[in-house]
């Protein structure tokens, strides 16, 4: 192999390794933030399956730091035992992202059966900020700027809506734009019009599409950087071992003795 066509393979390896760097913080951002979305709506959610794919891309995203890490050491480009190293790293990345994508696929697809206690959460809603179900409630609906499981009109048929009254939602329903707002449901066009079944569904979808999306990419950099090196261990020329010359005879007193 020319000095020039080795000098571009490890450019190209070198530009490969920083992609999966880059790659390595987008998958980790994306496990990090379905956990944190997680963690605020668990109470929405009958299993906890769901943080799978998360858990899958963070330890995707280690091992893709690590081996752009490896890939960009110099050592590597004439060490055949690291070579193998970083191939054996792309395989473990390509495994873990592609059980990744396929869990994010399914929970996708599942997503409006997972978050079917949305309406428990209503129903049990007491109005306590002491209350982890009523807290939960009224972060989401002000997160998510929503009101109820379809729409305000769900607080009707909760307990908490006949307790007080019959006259007002949790002030959580309240849009920012209308600062008078107090909840009354006489005024129903100061409260937020969707509902939070849809907002919950559709912050799940995106982050899940995105793990699902994002692993083609990967996959992509993975091939070339698995291509570079075998190029790179194919033409690697064998210095460990050196042709012996034959050894010279002689003969001293009818005994053979043997040089080199």
């Amino acid at each position: 192999m020319s000095d020039q066509r080795r000098n571009t393979l490890k450019t190209t390896l070198q530009l490969m390794c920083q992609l999966l760097w880059v790659l390595g913080l987008m998958v980790g951002l994306s496990g990090v933030y379905l956990l944190m979305k997680y963690s605020k709506s668990s109470l929405f959610f009958s299993q906890v399956y769901i943080t799978l794919p998360a858990i899958l891309t963070l330890t995707s995203a280690a091992f893709l730091l690590a081996t752009g890490c490896l890939g960009s050491w110099p050592s590597l480009r004439g060490s055949s035992c690291l070579q193998g190293l970083f191939v054996y790293l792309l395989v473990v990345i390509f495994c873990l992202e592609s059980t990744a994508a396929a869990l994010a696929y399914f929970h996708s697809v599942k997503l409006e059966t997972e978050i079917a206690n949305l309406s428990v959460v209503f129903e049990t809603y007491t109005g306590s900020s002491d209350d982890p179900n009523s807290w939960t409630m009224d972060a989401t609906q002000e997160e998510f700027q929503c009101c109820g499981v379809h729409d305000y009109r769900d607080w009707l048929e909760t307990s908490w809506f006949n307790r007080t009254g019959g006259l007002w939602v949790p002030h959580s329903c309240c849009n920012v734009t209308f600062p008078s707002c107090n909840g009354s449901v006489g005024e129903s066009w100061q409260l937020y019009a969707e509902g939070c079944q849809v907002k919950v569904e559709m912050a799940f979808q995106f982050i899940l599409s995105f793990i699902i999306w994002v692993s083609p990419l990967v996959f992509l950099v993975e091939v070339v950087s698995f291509l570079m090196v075998a190029q790179l261990m194919r033409e690697q020329p064998f210095t460990g071992y050196q042709i012996l010359e034959k050894p010279k005879h002689l003969v001293t007193d009818g005994k053979a003795l043997y040089c080199t």
